[in-house]
């Protein structure tokens, strides 16, 4: 009989496997709600988006409401990610210790069942989407190209990360196509900023597998860049610092913006200090510190537009 109390293994002393129903376990594991994380650095480029735009636009009234939104849209959007992440690898997984007891190859759940639940979740997703105006409706809509491809290019190429930081850093456009019905310069700027944040801190988290993915042949900038890390690390944090700059000189953002910048940067920094490839809780806390990275950085964009609408 199939044990649904049985946590994942990177994911203990949580919510989840503590008051849930047995019955939902499984579910709200393939939707990663025992691991908060990813849904925090999904919704980072969105609020920093949001809060740049609004800034833009001197209004501030559309911004809880958005704020509100986002946020239960990367909560869902993370979710149903990763929920085909694990359908598409669910083979790889129970090759790897790390993974080998997530629902579906610990048979929790079948490929079919997560099927159901992913398409429950997308049609949440959509929900929330359709709360928008319909440019910013097309531009979410256009992501799921992206997180479709995802998956299959830790098979293909040692860069799986820069897909992921395409997918993960949508959300940069998004503040944007909803504040203001359009793209600027400002939200591409601050879009390939956030890639180059992702690229950076998904590297950290891949080195946590590295002997199990040269084992089975699944690719990783870990591996790729392997000893060399640190100093590759620095030069995607200095990209995303740099780059997301252009964004806020590109939309006349002011002192406390920067301020953030700085904050963020100065986070990043200790990142690269303190890393050591070959510890993988030390890992593993570095890649979760970059939610609080981001949040340094959205509270001065947030103070910013606070202060450029009042003024």
């Amino acid at each position: 009989m199939t044990d649904f109390s049985a946590p994942v293994a990177d994911a203990t002393a949580n919510w989840v496997d503590t008051y849930a129903p047995l019955w939902a376990r499984p579910y709200l594991r393939l939707a990663r709600m025992d691991r908060p994380i990813g849904t925090w650095l999904l919704l980072m480029p969105c609020l920093w988006s949001a809060a740049l735009a609004a800034g833009v636009a001197d209004d501030l009234s559309h911004l809880p409401s958005t704020l509100i939104l986002f946020a239960v849209g990367a909560l869902v959007m993370r979710g149903a990610g990763c929920t085909w992440n694990d359908i598409t690898d669910r083979d790889l997984d129970a090759k790897v210790e790390r993974t080998r007891s997530r629902p579906i190859p610990a048979g929790q759940v079948t490929a079919k069942q997560a099927a159901v639940f992913l398409a429950l979740q997308l049609l949440t997703g959509l929900g929330v989407l359709l709360q928008f105006n319909w440019f910013a409706v097309a531009t979410g809509i256009a992501s799921l190209i992206v997180v479709a491809v995802y998956p299959f290019m830790k098979r293909i190429t040692y860069w799986p990360q820069a897909v992921l930081g395409l997918a993960f850093s949508w959300g940069a456009l998004m503040g944007f196509a909803v504040i203001l019905a359009r793209i600027d310069a400002a939200a591409l700027w601050l879009y390939a900023g956030s890639i180059a944040w992702v690229i950076g801190y998904d590297t950290i988290y891949a080195h946590q597998d590295t002997e199990d993915d040269a084992l089975i042949g699944v690719k990783s900038t870990a591996l790729l860049f392997g000893k060399n890390t640190r100093s590759w690390l620095a030069l995607f944090y200095a990209l995303a610092v740099a780059l997301i700059g252009v964004a806020l000189w590109s939309a006349g953002a002011g002192l406390l913006a920067w301020l953030g910048l700085a904050a963020f940067a100065a986070h990043l920094s200790s990142q690269i200090i303190r890393l050591r490839i070959a510890d993988s809780p030390l890992c593993l806390r570095l890649f979760r510190g970059n939610r609080d990275a981001g949040l340094l950085l959205f509270a001065g964009l947030v103070i910013d537009a606070l202060v450029r609408t009042w003024s």
